[in-house]
């Protein structure tokens, strides 16, 4: 059929058109939940026409146009998420706790023209003025259009989903900035699309209008897809309050509304199925607690299998390929050890997508040889936003390559080492720090483990461990090289630990070694280059 003439489309659904459908089939139904308050589907879908028209004609924002958001968790991110999609613009989260700078960066370099902040946030407002026409306040904030007044100077008009193409940018996703400055990832409808479908065969299947899902992460990042999913499914979310995280409030949520899943990080499961409040609340309803963003280190992955039985999901995945890289279904996560239970895996190709891994020069790697994980699929985005150098490094032949280390067995689970930046070389050999870490996790007493390269004039790298020890429990140095000693070669033992009251999370609750690296620095606690004897 070579030289066919097909008729050429790309046309594909709004985002927003599986809100038009849910307000559609179950109007009446509870769709958000959240201080105190719930909206139903018709509720939801008509605030967000609403607001759609005020950024169309009375902001005269133009198709393609995109709009910042400053907002911890709430029902008007969704709202803003869902009438932007709509409106045909694009959405551009920005994480709540960053300063009032690296806002103004993400503003210049997503070229927005309105901005969205809670009222808490003036000063972020601030360092955004003059960088765009329009400021939008969750609250009061002097100077600012009102949030509600724009909803409610609409409500009740009709607006259409704006027609959009497969490759419409929809979201700038900004990266975590791990390696410098925050690149802000092109995510489309037609991409969009395929990764909520994607969620909900491989994550979650059988979603449907009968489930309820707990929202605790962040909606500016992952979670804003998975909610995404709840959304194409007809599922009500169950938004926490915000502030400090509080593990029996989360507990009593899931009680009150049976909630059958939900997103978060391994530290945030390891802190619900550490609390004594899991014992308090029926959690029976649930079906799935998905957990991404890093591996959960196999004592934690235990711990969490006997609190909550067989309901364990994780997926591993990035901003650039929406998150849908691998999954470990709950049939994969075993509560004893065992050769099936491959401790360390972070599952298999998530559907519609290949995974291989890759040496240096883009050649496929033998099963269980050591290379950069790389991915082709619909789930890839297209590209960095304005950044061709970054474009350029991360693709190879077509393959999106991922940045991070690991390994394929023969019957395709996955294996992540670390991040290339994680690896550091010791007197000429590789050292990939997750090995250690996974042995460390199983010592009495460790709670948390993170183990990173510093500079070493004698041997050019050297590890050093940072340990966060349980309440109550007291470790030594000599307990934790002990451990150590005969599992890992000479050269593994880190040279220097410390021990810390809590280890440095980002504000998704992960623990980077960035990050780590930079609060040891501030506080003095890596030591000086010093000629260790062999």
């Amino acid at each position: 059929m070579s030289g066919q003439p097909w008729p050429s489309s790309t046309r594909v659904p709004n985002v927003a058109y599986f809100l038009t459908k849910n307000a559609k089939r179950q109007p009446d139904a509870v769709a958000t939940v959240y201080d105190g308050q719930t909206w139903t589907w018709g509720q939801f879908d008509a605030r967000v026409s609403a607001l759609a028209h005020s950024l169309r004609h009375d902001l005269g924002l133009s198709k393609g146009d995109a709009v910042l958001v400053q907002s911890a968790n709430n029902n008007q991110m969704l709202e803003i998420m869902m009438a932007v999609f709509r409106a045909g613009l694009i959405w551009a989260p920005a994480n709540f706790r960053q300063g009032t700078e690296e806002i103004a960066y993400q503003c210049r370099k997503s070229r927005a023209r309105a901005m969205f902040v809670e009222q808490g946030f003036p000063g972020h407002a601030a360092a955004c003025e003059g960088l765009v026409d329009h400021v939008i306040a969750i609250g009061e904030l002097p100077g600012a259009h009102d949030y509600e007044d724009l909803i409610n100077r609409n409500l009740g008009k009709t607006f259409v989903d704006e027609d959009v193409s497969r490759d419409d940018a929809c979201w700038l996703f900004f990266t975590s900035g791990s390696t410098g400055r925050p690149k802000a990832v092109v995510l489309t409808h037609g991409q969009m699309t395929f990764t909520i479908l994607n969620h909900m065969n491989d994550l979650m299947p059988g979603l449907s209008p009968r489930d309820a899902s707990l929202v605790v992460a962040p909606l500016s990042h992952g979670a804003a897809a998975h909610a995404m999913a709840q959304i194409a499914a007809g599922a009500k979310s169950v938004i926490l309050p915000q502030g400090r995280f509080d593990p029996a409030h989360a507990w009593q949520m899931v009680e009150e509304w049976r909630v059958s899943n939900m997103f978060t990080v391994p530290t945030i499961v390891k802190i619900l199925v550490e609390d004594p409040s899991v014992e308090k609340f029926d959690h029976t309803s649930l079906r799935h607690v998905i957990y991404a963003g890093a591996p959960m280190y196999r004592a934690d992955q235990k711990r969490a299998l006997r609190a909550l039985g067989p309901v364990l999901v994780q997926y591993y995945g990035l901003g650039e390929v929406t998150g849908a890289i691998t999954v470990l279904r709950p049939e994969d996560h075993f509560l004893e050890d065992s050769p099936e239970a491959r401790p360390g895996t972070c599952g298999v190709e998530r559907t519609g997508l290949q995974v291989t891994i890759q040496d240096d020069s883009g050649a496929i790697c033998a099963p269980n040889e050591t290379g950069e994980i790389c991915v082709i699929g619909t789930a890839v985005f297209p590209g960095y936003f304005d950044d061709d150098g970054a474009n350029a490094k991360s693709f190879r032949n077509g393959w999106f390559r991922t940045g991070d280390l690991g390994h394929m067995d023969e019957q395709g689970y996955i294996f992540i080492t670390g991040r290339s930046s994680d690896m550091y070389i010791s007197g000429g050999s590789n050292v990939y720090p997750r090995e250690i870490e996974e042995i460390l996790l199983t010592v009495d007493g460790v709670s948390e483990v993170a183990i990173l390269g510093i500079p070493d004039p004698r041997w050019g790298e050297v590890g050093l461990c940072v340990c966060v020890p349980e309440p109550g429990a007291t470790l030594t140095e000599d307990a934790i090289r002990s451990c150590l000693d005969g599992k890992v070669a000479k050269y593994k033992i880190p040279r220097d630990i410390v021990f810390l009251d809590e280890m440095p999370k980002t504000a998704y609750g992960k623990i980077t070694k960035k990050l780590v690296r930079e609060v040891l620095t501030e506080r003095g606690l890596i030591p000086s280059d010093q000629p260790e004897e062999a």
